[in-house]
């Protein structure tokens, strides 16, 4: 996406010499443990679209359990609700070009079928995509205003065509057609330019302009490579995109509409992970993925070089929106140990509003534990890098247990963000391995492509060297490490279970596949034009690949599995279905084996409401406590297993 790796290394040589000397200081005071209600009472806090005249801005918060839709003056006061959903989540999208209308997104309580909506200055709220079983997505306002752009796949479930609605009557006429996977990625202003892509594999992908006037269609790529649409310009003469072609990390390159010259803009020693306009062109805003966090430059576009932004110590801006006339600019501020809170930033009076504090007051933020980057060398001598995560009152004289935590994907990356669940468990007294295993997304198209065909093999035995750096370090016990992990991770912790069944002591499962035939026979239609590229990296299941998918699919291999278990699902989930957990823990509670399930009725992959995140957090550590902490991993069924469904809130 050999001078940058010595520089690593001295730089994590440096932050581990600095963290071991705070944690010797913190040692001298008592770390307070906090409940699981007092971390749940964080706020989450997202988005931030600016109202036409600047005033306030308009953002999803969880500060009611689920997520709501709420306004926020600009420089700073209370929010005002504008729905107050008690069972499905809302998001803010943005606000109306010209007026204070709203648009608003949500889904089937995790069934990832999102419309969108409009509240209309009376407060009332309208469907304005209510095709059933369709999905909507906003695209973004037309340049005159009167026109917003969304993609839906109510014509053919497969593909998503493009839409261009009136604001005034909401009426709306199809601009592009996807009859072939080439997925639209982008447009320029004056709707002359379509940016289209088309997947090849998980890597790599074409990239197309679709020329209205014209009706040709130009590839950009010339070889195979990874490709990613950006932005036009404004004046609609040049096309943005990210590529790897020839390199291991992304950079920024600009193409000639008229003239179809390339140029590289920006390259980094990381992956050049996005960028684009302020409405204006005045601003380009360039993210960079730097070894698992966002690097932002806001970059004065006649000079192309960063403007300065304002300095929040050692804590990161992770991201940022602009006002129409470019005259404010909203940031969100966090770090491994701080939820991110937002901030405005006005251009011509260079003040800075905090709009929210999300950290809960009851807890002291000296308590929370900031991550640091380490690496490791794998069974082959592939470099593995991680971000670890030590409690405070560990030591060598207090020895702590440790769970290796794995990421979603496959190509998913654990990044240095704010995680609650996480720092619940350290702050309990876990240590935290968060493993960036080979084919993790970040450290370079060589490294991702690592796993291509042989998940649960390598990237396993990556998450098991994990472990076995964790029993090197003095201040863990080696003998209670568990693995953990979501979704793809969730796999892997079934596989550690299954094919490793001496490596870790417990197993934590949130909604993981274990059965990846049906898993990849069953993905939702409008995943149709990756498909060919998830067989590709996976396996076909309808091909003799089959037979390796069977072998790498715990399910079939549930005798194996002699460690603790606690699984968690979402009975709305589109991706793993439920009937994967079901049969996963049917499977293993055969044998004997300590196992708990947390079934969810009013979620989807993932949970995002306050009371189940809770539930599920709570009986995570429960689980922790007693089978790894208090080495309870009795096999004779003395310890119950207790099932608990969380019926929906109407």
């Amino acid at each position: 996406m050999q001078t940058k790796i010595l520089g690593l290394c001295l730089a994590a040589l440096m932050l581990s010499c600095k963290e071991d000397t705070k944690n010797e200081v913190v040692a001298k005071r008592e770390i307070k443990q906090y409940t699981i209600e007092q971390f749940m009472d964080n706020e989450a806090v997202g988005g931030g679209s600016f109202s036409t005249d600047n005033s306030n801005l308009l953002v999803s918060s969880n500060r009611s359990g689920i997520y709501n839709v709420y306004t926020i003056p600009t420089k700073g006061g209370e929010m005002t609700a504008i729905t107050s959903s008690d069972s499905t989540s809302i998001f803010a999208e943005s606000y109306f070009p010209n007026d204070n209308r709203m648009l608003l997104s949500a889904d089937g309580n995790g069934d990832e079928i999102d419309h969108i909506f409009v509240r209309e200055l009376d407060g009332t709220i309208k469907d304005i995509t209510p095709v059933k079983g369709a999905k909507a997505n906003f695209y973004g306002w037309s340049k005159d205003d009167k026109h917003l752009y969304f993609g839906s796949n109510k014509r053919d479930p497969r593909y998503f065509d493009v839409y261009k609605m009136s604001i005034d009557d909401f009426s709306s006429e199809m601009i592009y057609k996807d009859e072939s996977g080439l997925t639209f990625s982008g447009m320029s202003n004056d709707e002359n330019y379509f940016a289209l892509s088309k997947s090849l594999n998980t890597n790599d992908s074409d990239l197309s302009i679709y020329n209205v006037t014209t009706k040709e269609t130009t590839k950009i790529n010339d070889n195979q490579s990874g490709n990613s649409a950006q932005d036009f310009s404004v004046d609609n003469s040049t096309f943005y995109y990210t590529t790897d072609d020839g390199a291991d990390f992304s950079y920024l390159m600009s193409y000639n509409l008229e003239t179809q010259e390339k140029k590289k803009i920006i390259e980094k020693i990381w992956d050049v992970s996005g960028a684009g306009f302020t409405s204006n062109g005045k601003y380009m805003v360039v993210y960079v993925n730097d070894d698992g966090k966002n690097a932002i430059d806001v970059l004065d576009t006649k000079t192309m070089k960063p403007i300065d932004l304002p300095d929040f110590g050692d804590k990161s801006i992770t991201s940022v929106g602009f006002s129409d006339d470019e005259k404010w600019m909203r940031m969100y501020v966090g770090g491994s140990n701080a939820p991110s809170d937002l901030y405005t930033y006005n251009f011509e009076t260079k003040t800075q509003h905090k709009l929210t504090n999300v950290l809960n007051d009851d807890i002291n933020p000296d308590d929370l534990v900031t991550a640091k980057v380490i690496r490791y060398k794998s069974f082959d001598g592939t470099v593995i890098p991680a971000i670890y995560y030590l409690p405070h009152q560990a030591s060598e004289e207090n020895k702590v247990p440790a769970m290796v935590w794995v990421h979603g994907g496959p190509g998913g990356q654990t990044r240095q963000g704010f995680n609650s669940l996480i720092q619940y468990m350290v702050n309990h007294g876990y240590a935290v391995l968060a493993v960036n295993n080979r084919g993790s997304s970040g450290y370079g198209k060589t490294f991702y492509q690592m796993d291509d065909l042989n998940h649960g093999e390598k990237d396993l035995q990556d998450c098991v060297e994990g472990k076995n750096w964790l029993t090197r370090q003095s201040e863990i016990d080696g003998d209670k490490i568990g693995i953990i992990g979501g979704s793809y991770g969730g796999y892997m912790t079934m596989a550690a279970l299954t094919y490793t069944p001496e490596e870790f002591d417990v197993g934590v499962n949130l909604f993981g596949v274990t059965n990846w035939m049906r898993t990849l026979k069953s993905i939702p239609p409008y995943w149709e034009s990756m498909r060919e590229s998830l067989y590709l990296e996976l396996g076909d299941p309808f091909t003799a690949d089959s037979v390796r998918l069977k072998r790498i699919s715990p399910l079939f291999h549930t005798e194996k599995v002699t460690k603790p278990l606690i699984v968690l699902q979402g009975a709305q989930d589109p991706r793993v279905l439920q009937v994967e957990s079901d049969e996963i823990v049917a499977g293993v509670r055969k044998n004997g084996v300590p196992v708990e399930y947390v079934l969810f009725e009013d979620e989807g992959h993932g949970f995002v409401k306050k009371e189940n995140q809770i539930e599920s957090y709570s009986r995570i550590l429960n689980f922790l406590d007693t089978h790894l902490k208090n080495g309870d991993v009795s096999i004779d069924g003395a310890t119950e297993t207790t099932e608990i469904e969380i019926e929906e809130t109407n």
